[in-house]
């Protein structure tokens, strides 16, 4: 047997065949055990989950994250462009503000409404129902054109390049048995799988780090990250024949090639707004520390949330070295004719990394961690526009239902969600770079959904109908961007005649630039409604309004040993901005 092969040999298949069916066999037993403890169906435990233990409640926020757009995204713009990305992947400090701001206030509005809430309840009662509505309609277009899309097509992808599969057998296939996946299991068996699937991601890809550099090293792990880091000073050459270099995160230089992807600390600001809209406000993330078990107190409820949140911010400081170094291991082997490794399109850089470097029998062992990813990354998706749906606008419409009515309402959402995603696929195809096009995507949402977010929570005179028209302002202003990035290729062509030439402050502004500019126009804006519009009631104001009664609650939620835990994933970030900077 050639256990040295790079590519999938009988092992590996069979290896991979056997651990499926185990996965989906710990997975089908949890569920059971679930049911049999739930003593019947019930909505808010199938879109929600229950209390699950804090390292679980972090495993599953670190798996709703991690999906097929790092596997290929990730590493393929490490492989193209270095260390740039690392800032939206170097957010475990965000995750932070989940767990010690926001969790207690979503926590106070579940006990003020009885029940486990939406973002959209939030916006509901702090401002108006209808801008509760237009977050689900907005956050239910977001993931079905960009999330459940994105995600398939860079599986599609991944398998292709991983398992030799043609695309459209690993796209579909992927997003079909996802949706099947999240139909039966609900939230537990996202929560479930994620607790499996975390460890084998984890373990596999730092293997495949470790070896990849060990290989471009000659044996030597560390001469290997010399190497690597050497190479990629020699990258980045501009118009003067300059080598910029893609071993840093922030590009000052005009003349550098990368600065109008990431211009110098404006890049920072971006990846910030994107990681607070996504990490303390996006549904298919603060869903996995809403649930709760029914009879427990607050301060046991805030403190498992928090401390999965801290756990969620060390994983966070991960991906960054399991998916985009890889990728720039990638582009340096390749660049060496000796190594024996090719590399004709970066977004195949980890898995052809996956096949170089990994020995037989471990690739298929590490192959179900990485199609478990992706099947819990998607099913997070999927339940989430289940939850949205069903708790947003069926349950207001048609009240007393049965919990099995309301179960099988979300079960049918995520059908028309995985119908949605597929049919949106060949759309997706004629878009050009997908990563790009997903975090321009984010850069046009988030503005409006911080503004909302933060000026209700941290303003009490900020009105019910500034909240309500400065997200739909927001997003429309956003949108309206979107369109002239299709016209323009994203503002790089050259347009002529009044229009264009009237607006290029609109349509050329740089994308991180003008999300800062929209974020601070959007506030702005805010305030000047607030001023001619009728002020909040006091119930509105109530919901963010803690009482002495709950602050010493969130006070008692905490101990030494959590600040430290959490000022220990600052120092993370910190060290490491500070060796890429």
């Amino acid at each position: 047997m050639n256990w040295s092969s790079h590519e999938f040999i009988w092992l590996d298949w069979t290896i991979m065949a056997v651990g499926i069916l185990a996965v989906s066999w710990a997975v089908w037993r949890s569920i059971q055990k679930d049911k049999r403890l739930q003593q019947g169906a019930d909505s808010e435990d199938y879109l929600f989950g229950k209390g699950e233990p804090w390292y679980i409640i972090g495993a599953a926020i670190f798996a709703a994250n991690i999906g097929s757009e790092h596997l290929v995204g990730l590493a393929g713009t490490g492989a193209n462009a270095g260390v740039g990305m690392a800032h939206w992947e170097m957010q475990g400090w965000m995750i932070l503000i989940l767990g010690w701001l926001f969790v207690p206030f979503y926590q106070l509005m579940n006990n003020k409404l009885g029940k486990i809430i939406t973002m959209p309840d939030f916006l509901k009662n702090r401002y108006t129902p209808r801008t509760g509505s237009w977050l689900s309609i907005i956050t239910l277009i977001a993931y079905v054109l960009t999330k459940v899309s994105v995600t398939a097509f860079t599986g599609g992808i991944f398998m292709e390049s991983l398992l030799g599969l043609p695309f459209w057998y690993g796209a579909i296939g992927l997003i079909v048995l996802t949706g099947i996946f999240t139909v039966l299991g609900g939230m537990k068996g996202v929560m479930t799988l994620s607790a499996i699937q975390t460890p084998i991601l984890i373990i596999g890809s730092f293997l495949v780090l470790f070896l990849g550099l060990s290989a471009l090293g000659d044996g030597s792990i560390a001469h290997g990250w010399t190497a690597m880091i050497d190479y990629s000073k020699t990258l980045g050459k501009g118009a003067d024949g300059v080598a910029y270099g893609t071993n840093h995160m922030f590009h000052f230089e005009t003349g550098d090639p990368l600065y109008d992807e990431y211009p110098g600390f404006w890049v920072f600001i971006g990846a910030t707004i994107i990681g607070f809209w996504y990490w303390a406000t996006d549904q298919h993330i603060v869903q996995r520390v809403l649930g709760q078990q029914k009879g427990e107190s607050n301060e046991v409820v805030m403190k498992r949330a928090r401390r999965g949140t801290i756990a969620a911010g060390y994983f966070k400081l991960l991906p960054v070295f399991m998916f985009l170094i890889p990728g720039m291991v990638a582009a340096a082997l390749a660049a060496r004719p000796d190594s024996g490794f090719t590399l004709e399109n970066p977004d195949t850089a980890f898995g052809s990394m996956v096949k170089f470097v990994l020995p037989a029998g471990v690739k298929g062992i590490v192959t179900i961690g990485f199609i478990s990813a992706l099947v819990a990354s998607l099913a997070a998706f999927f339940n989430s526009c289940a939850t949205l749906y069903t708790e947003d606008f069926y349950k207001p419409m048609f009240k007393g239902k049965t919990e099995a009515r309301y179960v099988l309402v979300g079960r049918i959402a995520t059908i028309v969600v995985v119908f949605l995603g597929i049919a949106w696929i060949p759309v997706m195809m004629s878009l050009g770079s997908l990563y790009s096009y997903l975090q321009g995507i984010q850069s046009l949402l988030a503005p409006a959904m911080v503004a909302v977010f933060v000026m209700g929570i941290f303003s009490k005179r900020i009105t019910p109908k500034a909240g309500e028209a400065g997200l739909i302002v927001g997003f429309l202003i956003g949108m309206a961007r979107l369109l002239t990035n299709i016209f323009t290729n994203t503002g790089k062509d050259v347009m002529t005649g009044w229009y264009w030439e009237s607006t290029r402050w609109f349509w050329h502004t740089n994308w991180l630039i003008f999300e800062i500019w929209l974020l601070v126009f959007i506030m702005l804006f805010m305030v000047a409604v607030s001023f001619v519009t009728a002020k909040p009631t006091s119930k509105q104001v109530e919901f963010i309004t803690f009482t002495d009664d709950y602050k010493t609650i969130i006070r008692s939620s905490w101990n030494k040993w959590d600040v430290i835990a959490s000022l220990g994933v600052v120092l993370a970030c910190s060290l490491f901005y500070m060796y890429f900077l």
